[in-house]
């Protein structure tokens, strides 16, 4: 059985430039618009360290509108995620730009006890914007897909609470950062973890619902923007070790294409299905939770995902969400 799971990530760039209305209010107002119209559910991954800095600072007037946004979310059954960029909390905002801290960029190379107080920080602020106390996001996705060395991230999630993870997507490698999901690729469509995010294990206090990534000839990816997908936004990464090193990361014989709804080409994300499909008539009693994401930062065009959810509709594939899929996954 095959169930998509669509989930926003709802942030600005990760250097701390763009404008909330830009980059977060409008694009998020319009695909929400559109789940409404199909009344679908979707994740969104709310960017909880960077609001709050934003706020703090008074740097962008759109925060209230943001804020409300987020909160008619919630009120109406979106599914509101952690999303978090470590970055932003020792950052600072001089000179009309932001100066962020990019030696807290991996949030897993922080100290356990580190980690533990950005979480309650972050779920803290989510709990204010929601107006609501007793709020507990159930799902997480590390900033930039960062979520090794995952020992001491684990840990914290459970502290806190947080059942899900969906920061992997498989057979992804980033050399800069000592990222690599290539051991997951032997995985089922999900699975349960304690200190390895890579390493199944069925007594796991976690469970990872990976990104759905199709693994294609790097040659397809070089002239197309998802072939972008890991550029870092920080002024260091300007250098030609820094590039060398992205660079590698896509030259290899077989890349990982994210199911990204923002940036595949409609058809593309119909050949995506096709295949599974074919792959579900073979193994009909094994679920198939496909997590597909978004940026509201990337621009997208909305009839085309009007018209992918209507495909979806024709081929009875559901609609859900993390915590839904979550009760299959046993």
């Amino acid at each position: 059985m095959i169930e998509c799971i669509f989930t926003l990530d709802y942030e600005i760039m990760g250097n701390g430039t763009g404008t909330l209305s830009d980059l977060v209010y409008n694009p998020a107002q319009v695909l929400a618009d559109t789940f409404q119209r199909h009344r679908l559910p979707f994740v969104a991954f709310i960017e909880a360290a960077e609001l709050e800095m934003i706020e703090r600072a008074g740097t962008d007037k759109a925060i209230d509108l943001v804020k409300c946004q987020v909160s008619a979310f919630y009120s109406r059954g979106v599914e509101i995620g952690l999303h978090l960029h470590p970055q932003w909390y020792q950052g600072d905002f001089k000179n009309g730009c932001w100066q962020l801290d990019y030696n807290e960029y991996n949030i897993c190379l922080l100290p356990e006890e580190k980690i533990d107080l950005y979480l309650s920080r972050a779920i803290s602020y989510l709990r204010y914007v929601l107006n609501d106390p007793g709020f507990n996001p159930v799902s997480f996705r590390a900033g930039n897909w960062l979520a090794q060395p995952s020992k001491n991230l684990s840990r914290s999630l459970v502290k806190h609470n947080i059942k899900i993870d969906s920061s992997v997507f498989k057979g992804g490698l980033i050399k800069h950062f000592n990222i690599d999901y290539r051991p997951a690729l032997k995985n089922s469509y999900f699975w349960r973890f304690r200190d390895d995010i890579n390493k199944p294990e069925i007594s796991g206090p976690l469970l990872e619902l990976p990104i759905y990534t199709k693994m294609v000839p790097f040659w397809k990816l070089i002239s197309r923007a998802g072939a972008k997908s890991y550029s870092i936004n920080r002024r260091s990464d300007k250098s030609f070790i820094s590039k060398f090193a992205r660079l590698s990361d896509i030259l290899r014989l077989r890349y990982p294409l994210k199911f990204d709804f923002c940036k595949l080409e409609l058809k593309e994300m119909i050949s995506i299905i096709e295949q599974l499909l074919k792959y579900d008539k073979q193994t009909p009693s094994i679920y198939k939770p496909i997590v597909l994401s978004g940026h509201t930062k990337d621009n997208f065009a909305p009839e085309q995902l009007d018209s992918f959810i209507i495909y979806l509709k024709n081929k009875n594939i559901n609609v859900t969400t993390l915590d839904q899929a979550a009760l299959k996954c046993l």
